[in-house]
């Protein structure tokens, strides 16, 4: 039998909203900020090669200072040493980014093979703590795609707080022995639990305004996931999600909503909230 009717799903669909974003969703300024303050001695040491008619020279004499100052070269070309971007060299090997900062010849080949050589000659940065600012902005909406999640999580949050119900986040199931039980090896982390003197319901919370194949996994996953925590007497499986990126993935979606009784949007939470007021 399944949870739902295709009317209700098709109301669902058609109650998904476009975005969860506000003005502040765009850019996180403070995380931009602290990533540049990190390096910003470096990143003003560095300044020395701006307007360097011998950027060789003017490269070596930094390195006989301080070799370390060249560690932050990557963030120089909107890239992260800790992602383990690779290159080709002038030999034609495959190399690490970062090992190009071992010696001061592989400084000079990077500045020269990247085009940051003219960038400095010709001061087309006048000032690097700024310029890595804006990388950093650049960068910054790689973020995006989670933050709305976290938006999600932020709202539901505060729409419980508001009705007064208690709750607590990030909760792993092996705190719970029946639930881990029947997990079995597969550990799972829930956004949020509520106890109620009837039921303990286990919440996960998303929000997709794109589509991707990460819509069809997660689908995936509480489908099958829903029946084994139901499965558990006193236990409920509740899953919050919205965002017209599920359109694009609205098959795998429709399988989870005549799958799992308890999955809401915006625009349905408030029956859950309602429901768990009056226990």
């Amino acid at each position: 039998m399944k949870a739902h009717t295709e009317e209700e799903f098709t109301t669902f669909l058609s109650q998904l909203v476009d975005t969860n974003a506000t003005l502040s969703f765009y850019t996180d300024f403070p995380k931009c900020y602290a990533n540049v303050n990190r390096i910003a001695i470096k990143l003003n040491q560095l300044n020395y090669l701006i307007g360097k008619a011998d950027m060789d020279e003017a490269i070596r004499e930094l390195w006989e200072e301080n070799p370390k100052v060249f560690s932050v070269l990557d963030i120089l070309i909107a890239i992260r040493t800790k992602d383990h971007k690779k290159a080709v060299d002038d030999e034609g090997k495959v190399r690490l980014i970062e090992s190009y900062f071992d010696t001061v010849d592989g400084v000079i080949e990077y500045i020269r093979e990247t085009g940051l050589r003219e960038v400095f000659t010709n001061k087309q940065i006048t000032n690097l703590v700024d310029y890595v600012f804006g990388v950093e902005v650049g960068l910054d909406s790689n973020a995006r795609k989670n933050r709305s999640g976290h938006i999600m999580e932020g709202m539901v949050a505060d729409l419980l707080t508001a009705k007064g119900v208690t709750f607590h986040q990030e909760v792993y199931s092996y705190d719970f022995p029946e639930i881990h039980t029947v997990l079995g090896e597969d550990t799972k982390r829930f956004d949020f639990v509520i106890h109620t003197p009837e039921k303990t319901y286990l919440i996960e919370v998303n929000f997709y305004s794109g589509g991707g194949s990460k819509l069809n996994e997660v689908s995936r996953a509480y489908t099958e996931l829903a029946p084994k925590v139901n499965s558990c007497p006193g236990f409920e499986f509740v899953w919050i999600t919205d965002g017209i990126g599920w359109h694009s993935a609205k098959s795998k979606l429709e399988e989870a909503f005549y799958t799992i009784p308890s999955i809401y949007n915006l625009s349905t939470l408030p029956k859950f909230l309602s429901q768990i007021c009056s226990r």
